[in-house]
């Protein structure tokens, strides 16, 4: 627990005498009766989870595979799909558990603060520490965190996390608030009814329950997998007309037509995807990115728009006063700064507040008496303060000079005088007046605020659009004040408004006079374009936006409810840290990418392999053992393809399944034509055997899959670029493997080294000009 400095305690909390608050004893015993403020989590222990993931529509599809092998008499076949099926749910639920290890990092990084009164003094603790009977001062941004009953004060809060109403709800003293709200506009000083799993957030969800949108990777991967089904239906439906004409019994048919459809069952699918994403979370928390959601990972490689907010994520947050402009006789520079001072909020640790009781500290100032205060609300851009001067009430007001413009009447170089603030790069601030025995409102003085850029804004900004990736900031200032800082960090001088920014927003390079629904309505309009859109904000205002992007990232001083809707957290003080996140995206994309056309090219190849083999040779060309064993071992590698060695891209990539089948097919045709090519050989040109010419196209399909997916790790020569350890060893293992049951005859009829030589040496040659026709096939897409 930290002390605050006296000198910060609020005037909303000086106003608080209500009492001294818990004791540390006090506090101490009332942990140790209700525990700390949180929810256990509970999770399905290994067994459990590994169940249930043998309980969906794939595992369906292995388990009716394996019912059908035993009827037929096919028991290895069916022990080996057992195994098969086995081994994915086990890899899978170990998978999954370090990525929630990975994600999970978060949360001991990132804690929710809480101000509460403690042995007769305002402190700072953490949520967990919260008990029963604390008194506890919230405000807007907060996220509560354990249910109160409201001493002081009136708040609206969104309650959307408990009850699913997007609309805000005001709670006035006396009134309940329930943990999991979110404090949207006022403060409050309230007391701890509840904590952890008897608050109402505890009771009905847990904190620990959280669920998350598939991302576009896994949408496309199922409709990949959707599409091999429908190649497969069509395949044996050729099949059965064949058999029918052949005479081929149904016995015989069916188990090939079962391994077929098993051929295509993504095994592999989660867990390739899981490892994939939750080591790039594990190495982005090393380097100090926080990650909520795995699906923020894979987006960034398709990042091709990026909003900024200005005031705290491209500028330093750190203001200080630069101009005055009085337009009253009556206030001069030294009563502009009480009032602006007695509108400012004394425990909000912002850029304004600071710097506005910064200027006042340093000036040696007394304040007026203050009876009341409305803090900052981002709906409306002002706050307020009721204070008494010459003895007589008068009303301060706070804020955007655009919306205090529209409150009552202004001087006639208004205009002027906050663009001429405005030109320097300042940030302006309209300070009004209304006494309460005259309703009329008037502004009295500009005050102007500078906000420097982060020395690293102008690099992070060439670098993100160095990779393809429009820039566009959002702030709530002036058109002027926008321009000077979007010039500064290299965004562009293209300034314009909310109207332009909903229907064209790729037309400029930044939107002024922005409010916190309008962020949200820039996301969602990019979005309809068609625009993979990332935001990155800090602020309360900045949460509705930062859940709705693609990308949502939240700065490291970003407020709770930033945090906590952003899929992204950085918690550096640096904007260089978005290419890391980026980075990371298209090292997904990139082994996801080699998983996808590998597994079209694969499946494609074997089934009409297996089918035209069937058509042209009357018998199939590979054993149902070893075409179990063909799914098996592709699957090992693909397993570990997650781990791979992946070069970012210097654009943004976008998932076109077009595009993946035209690569995927150039493997399929090549493969497909030399390997009926070599089944042609085998049978009118040798005399060996059935049985050897089925190991012998084993032989062929595992090693046209080795060196597919060599191949497709990359759009240049393959040789070049070397694979992960694991990947690496993995296609060794599987060559060798193969070639060993070839040759010793395990599970299959043993052939000659020959023969597997010269399977060998086809599959090299073939290897190298399929290669060359990727390269070109690559190099023409880029023109």
């Amino acid at each position: 627990m930290v002390d605050t400095k006296s000198d910060q305690n609020s005037n909303f909390e000086e106003q608080f005498m209500g009492n001294s608050g818990l004791s540390s004893k006090q506090v101490e015993q009332l942990t140790k009766q209700y525990g700390n403020n949180e929810v256990p989590t509970k999770e399905d222990g290994p067994f459990i989870g590994t169940l249930k993931r043998m309980w969906n529509p794939i595992s369906w599809l292995l388990e009716a595979a394996i019912i059908f092998e035993f009827i037929l008499g096919k028991q290895f076949q069916a022990l080996v799909i057992v195994l098969l099926l086995l081994f994915s749910a086990i890899d899978g639920e170990i998978q999954e558990r370090r990525a929630k290890n990975a994600v999970g990092f978060l949360h001991k990084k990132l804690k929710i603060s809480v101000r509460v009164l403690r042995d007769n003094k305002w402190q700072v603790c953490t949520s967990k520490e919260l008990v029963p009977g604390d008194i506890i001062h919230q405000r807007v941004g907060d996220i509560v965190s354990a249910d109160l009953q409201i001493l002081q004060g009136t708040v609206s809060v969104n309650q959307a996390a408990l009850t699913g109403e997007s609309a805000d709800v005001t709670i006035k003293s006396g009134g309940k608030v329930v943990s999991g709200s979110t404090i949207t506009h006022g403060e409050i000083i309230a007391k701890v009814i509840a904590t952890g799993s008897q608050s109402s957030y505890g009771k009905t969800v847990g904190l620990s329950q959280n669920s998350e949108a598939p991302g576009r990777l896994q949408t496309l991967l199922f409709n990949i997998v959707r599409y091999l089904a429908y190649l497969d239906i069509v395949l044996a439906i050729i099949l059965v007309i064949t058999a029918f004409i052949r005479g081929t019994s149904w016995q015989e048919l069916l188990p090939f037509l079962v391994i077929l459809f098993i051929a295509t069952i993504p095994i592999s699918m989660p867990s390739s995807f899981t490892v994939a994403n939750s080591l790039e979370a594990k190495e982005l928390t090393k380097q100090q990115v926080l990650v909520t959601g795995l699906t923020g990972i894979q987006e960034a490689a398709s990042l091709d728009v990026l909003l900024i907010d200005k005031t705290g994520t491209l500028t330093k947050n750190q203001s200080k006063v630069s101009n005055i402009i009085r337009y009253n006789e009556e206030y001069d520079e030294t009563n502009l700064i009480k009032l602006a001072a007695a509108a400012a909020d004394d425990t909000a640790n912002d850029a304004i507040n600071n710097a506005i009781l910064s200027e006042f500290n340093q000036r040696h100032l007394e304040g007026f008496v203050r009876k009341s205060f409305k803090g900052f609300d981002p709906a409306v851009k002002f706050s307020t303060a009721e204070i008494v001067e010459n003895g007589s009430p008068k009303e301060v007001v706070m804020g955007s000079p655009i919306t205090l413009q529209k409150m009552g009447n202004v001087p006639e170089t208004y205009i002027n005088d906050i663009k001429k603030i405005s030109s320097s790069g300042a940030r302006v601030l309209a300070i009004g007046i209304r006494a309460n025995n005259n309703q009329q409102f008037t502004i009295v003085g500009l005050i102007g605020l500078t906000d420097m850029p982060k020395e690293d804004a102008k690099e992070a900004v060439q670098k993100i659009r160095d990779r393809g990736i429009k820039v566009i900031m959002l702030t709530g200032d002036t058109r002027e004040t926008a321009k000077v800082i979007a010039e500064k960090v290299g965004i562009g001088d293209r300034i314009s408004d909310i109207h332009d920014a909903l229907n064209n927003p790729l037309a400029y390079d930044g939107y002024a006079n922005v409010f916190p629904e309008d962020k949200f309505k820039v996301v969602k309009a990019l979005q309809d374009q068609g625009s993979v859109v990332g935001m990155t904000g800090d602020g309360i205002n900045d949460a509705p936006a930062l859940k709705q992007a693609d990308v949502g990232i939240a700065v490291s001083t970003a407020t709770d409810a930033a945090k906590k809707a952003a899929k992204v957290v950085l918690t550096n003080d640096s904007l260089l840290d978005i290419m890391k996140v980026i980075d990371s995206g298209h090292r997904v994309y990139r082994r996801m990418m080699t998983w996808t056309i590998t597994k079209l090219a694969r499946t494609a190849e074997l089934a009409a392999l297996l089918t035209f083999g069937f058509i042209f040779a009357g018998f199939f060309p590979v054993s149902l053992s070893l075409i179990v064993f063909i799914v098996v071992m592709n699957d090992m590698v693909t397993l570990v393809l997650g781990t791979d060695r992946a070069v970012p891209s210097r654009k943004p990539e976008h998932w076109d399944l077009l595009k993946l089948t035209k690569i995927a097919a150039i493997f399929t045709i090549g493969w497909l034509a030399v390997g009926l090519m070599l089944l042609w050989y085998f049978v009118s040109q040798t005399v060996v055997s059935q049985a050897d010419i089925s190991s012998l196209m084993f032989l062929y399909l595992i090693y046209s899959a080795m060196t597919t997916i060599l191949m497709t790790r990359t759009e240049g020569v393959f040789w070049r670029s070397r694979p992960s350890n694991w990947v690496a060893g993995m296609v060794a293992l599987d060559i060798v493997v193969a070639t060993c049951l070839a040759a010793e005859g395990w599970i299959t009829t043993p052939v000659s080294w020959a023969w597997i030589l010269l399977v060998m040496g086809i599959t090299v040659i073939a290897t190298i000009i399929l290669d060359f026709l990727k390269v070109q096939y690559y190099r023409h897409e880029k023109k």
